[in-house]
């Protein structure tokens, strides 16, 4: 029976799986099926739905069509490759909106109506069996789903001690992807807090983590196969991991020319723990991590009565001296221009209990973090996106982002205007010298460029770029959350490692 694997991008509270990164699920799911499946992305079927297959070039005016920009070596023989299918498994499923520089995740809606005539059995996976929404301040999206022959639970059913095979046989498919992918590496799941009202996570899956050597031979796969940019990011804590320190040490040994090696969400509470071992797991971040690092700590609201009304993990004093831990330990810069490893905190507007003091709150809080002289790599905002069998959903729905609607857009540029702003001229002021930005798309006559890493810092540079080659680039200014640069020198290092021969 021949499979093919659609990938049409995943974005959760514990995941990443949009372009640049590479989600776990098709990964998993190809060593699962442990056969030769084809790798297809959305960007692909839309190429061949909507322009013949036909990539066009782009007038110096124009902007980089990023719903066709992450094209697999496949795109040329689609049409054959969908009519040689038995089984299509589509993977698909955004639980926390974002903007996304390079690529649009796939929806329901716009999948439903392309693949409904393929002449093949049809499986839906990843998050969205629970729901998915591309945009913030909505419910999930509704569509009906009897084109699929199956909805499929059982990517959140499993045990690792039955994937951890998958893993490793899996990492095979980043053969079928020309471009360089940041690699999604999961060492647990589940929240061992799991009370956030608008969390998707407590659903899906219990407490587990991974064995650290199921991890490590992950890893050293990719590896292997010619991949240098990793974020140990599917988990809802890295500080939770009971072998964090060990898994850092022994990845370096194993793996002495890996480019970036990240993390993703923190637990404020676990950093500030983290001092009774003298902040051990902070300073091996620090010290085998690559810079430019970054902890994203869910804080959500600094309004205690948000905090207490949707059972979040961090009150605002919790959260303030885990920001000043990061600072002390991780604010040095390190080789790639960035400091070593800053917070980011995460904002969410429409919660239970929200109200104009919930602002007020805000910016106390993040004014007195910028006034002692603190850092904070970055600050996301976002509008809840509500999903069924979440407490939220469950109690109070989409009351507070009905009421306060009309406020959200004016709360979002204060803080972009009075902490972001300024913010940013401190984190990396004029001169910083940002090595191996990847330059990504055009915007008219301007490029984007950015560094791999976790939430990596968009730099604009005037002109047209090669695209996907690798600059240096000097910092000349600041934007509300992007800075503006010029190329110093242009790159071939990273090219050439990528090109290992076993890449096939």
């Amino acid at each position: 029976m021949k499979h093919t694997i659609l990938d049409c991008y995943t974005d959760e509270p514990a995941g990443l799986g949009v372009p640049p990164y590479l989600g776990t699920y098709p990964r998993y799911i190809a060593g699962c099926l442990n056969e030769e499946v084809a790798y297809l992305t959305i960007d692909d079927l839309r190429l061949w739905k909507k322009h013949n297959g036909i990539v066009k070039d782009i007038k110096p005016s124009q902007k980089t069509d990023i719903t066709t920009y992450n094209l697999t070596i496949n795109y040329k023989n689609i049409q054959k490759i969908l009519e040689n299918t038995d089984t299509l498994i589509v993977v698909l499923g955004v639980h926390v909106p974002g903007k996304y520089l390079s690529a649009v995740p796939g929806t329901l809606h716009e999948i439903i109506p392309m693949i409904r005539d393929l002449r093949c059995r049809k499986i839906l996976t990843g998050p969205a069996v629970f729901g998915t929404q591309l945009f913030g301040g909505r419910f999930f999206e509704k569509a009906d789903l009897k084109v699929f022959d199956k909805v499929d639970y059982s990517m959140f059913n499993f045990k690792y001690s039955d994937v951890k095979g998958y893993a490793v046989k899996g990492a095979k498919i980043i053969r079928q992807i020309p471009d360089y992918r940041m690699i999604e590496i999961e060492t647990g799941h589940g929240c061992d807090i799991g009370k956030c009202s608008f969390c998707t996570e407590p659903l899906k899956n219990k407490v587990e983590f991974r064995e650290k050597d199921d991890v490590l031979k992950e890893i050293i796969e990719f590896y292997r196969l010619g991949c240098r940019f990793f974020r140990l990011g599917k988990q809802t804590c890295f500080y939770t991991l009971p072998y964090a320190v060990e898994l850092l040490k022994e990845i370096n040994s194993n793996c002495p020319d890996i480019k970036v090696l990240h993390i993703d969400n923190v637990n404020p509470v676990k950093v500030v723990m983290d001092k009774q071992k003298d902040f051990e797991i902070t300073k091996a971040i620090v010290k085998y991590c690559n810079s430019g690092n970054i902890a994203a700590f869910g804080v959500e609201s600094f309004d205690l009565e948000v905090v207490k009304a949707n059972t979040l993990n961090t009150p605002p004093q919790i959260a303030y001296e885990a920001i000043k831990i990061l600072n002390k330990y991780g604010s040095e810069s390190g080789s790639d221009g960035m400091p070593k490893f800053l917070p980011g905190v995460n904002i969410i507007f429409g919660l239970r209990n929200e109200s104009k003091k919930t602002h007020e709150e805000n910016m106390k809080w993040l004014t007195r973090i910028y006034d002692e002289g603190l850092m904070l790599r970055r600050i996301n905002i976002r509008q809840v996106a509500i999903f069924e069998g979440t407490s939220l959903f469950n109690e109070g729905k989409d009351k507070f982002l009905r009421k306060n609607k009309k406020m959200y857009w004016k709360w979002r540029n204060e803080i972009r205007q009075k902490i972001d702003w300024p913010m940013l001229k401190r984190v990396i002021p004029n001169g910083t010298i940002l090595t191996n930005c990847y330059a990504e798309i055009y915007d008219g006559n301007t490029t984007f460029c950015r560094q791999f890493g976790t939430y990596p810092i968009i730099v604009g540079v005037k002109g047209r770029l090669e695209l996907k080659k690798f600059y240096d680039i000097e910092v000349t200014g600041q934007m509300l959350r992007s800075v503006t640069g010029k190329v110093v020198v242009e790159k071939e290092v990273i090219r050439e490692v990528y090109k290992n021969e076993n890449r096939g």
